[in-house]
């Protein structure tokens, strides 16, 4: 079956470029390729489930679920992919601004506010609520979005529409993730942990521990931790005690069985075999080399 279309562009203007993504019968090989132009603010709503996006020049890849968005600012111009799983519906929406339109109608000399709000725009800070989640829209999201596709007038009255619609979804974003500042600020649970591992690593800490301290299953502790850091959380315990221990020894006047202590081990036997497995030399050969 071929694949049906209803892709092309909505609207364009100097500075602005919406353009409509539908295809309702996409083959196995299909991938979509969205342009994003250089200096250019791109507002991009899935409309469909489970689409794709792999963006090859910075290595950006999303998994959107239905009526999700991205803000994203793009320095040079790109292209992404989009595609979806089993010949499914691929539809999406793309709103491309260039840089200079939104400079000037946020006017970041005028106050820090706007200054602040630019350079959050600019780094990509409204792309995540959460880390790797693509932001959900809003119902009144959703209806703007509907009526930008649905509208048909052309010429000035068109461009005096999507200009104010624009205006809107960008009001929208900006209070949907003021709304998320002070759940954003409070720790993320592998943050917590690191910091507790910071803290206590000197002492004979383990997971049960800090289970009990967060109320949380051992499991998800080290999954989470795992997944933050790339690295088990009693790997992570080990690395600090070593390199602790390698800053102590310099220091001849401190025995070497004081380091272990300070650095959580009970045992001198598993204090050196732990140093030995790490640097590669025993820590008395270390001290006596120096």
């Amino acid at each position: 079956m071929r694949n049906q279309s209803k892709s092309g562009l909505l609207f364009r203007s100097e500075d602005i470029k919406i353009t409509m993504q539908e295809d309702l019968c996409p083959d196995q090989s299909f991938k979509s390729h969205m342009l994003e132009g250089k200096s250019s603010f791109n507002l991009l709503f899935l409309l469909s489930s489970n689409v794709n996006l792999e963006a090859h020049d910075c290595g950006t890849k999303f998994l959107f679920k239905k009526n999700q968005y991205i803000l994203h600012y793009s320095p040079q111009e790109s292209i992404a992919e989009l595609w979806t799983e089993n010949q499914e519906i691929l539809k999406y929406l793309q709103i491309q601004i260039n840089y200079q339109y939104i400079f000037n109608l946020i006017n970041p000399e005028l106050n820090r506010e706007n200054a602040d709000i630019l350079e959050s725009m600019i780094s990509n800070n409204f792309i995540f609520l959460h880390k790797e989640t693509p932001p959900d829209m809003t119902v009144e999201m959703h209806m703007i979005v509907k009526e930008i596709i649905g509208y048909t007038k052309k010429g000035i009255m068109q461009k005096l529409f999507v200009e104010a619609k624009i205006i809107k979804l960008l009001i929208l974003i900006f209070e949907q993730f003021n709304e998320k500042d002070t759940q954003e600020s409070m720790p993320k649970t592998p943050e917590m942990i690191k910091k507790f591992i910071d803290e206590n690593y000197h002492r004979n800490i383990k997971i049960e521990e800090i289970g009990k301290l967060m109320g949380m299953n051992q499991n998800t502790i080290r999954k989470e931790f795992k997944a933050q850091y790339q690295i088990t959380i009693s790997n992570y315990i080990s690395e600090l005690r070593m390199l602790k221990a390698k800053k102590m020894i310099a220091d001849k006047e401190i025995m070497i069985k004081e380091i272990a202590i300070e650095c959580g081990y009970e045992y001198l036997q598993n204090f050196t075999r732990a140093f030995k497995k790490k640097f590669g030399i025993s820590p008395e050969n270390l001290r006596n080399n120096k």
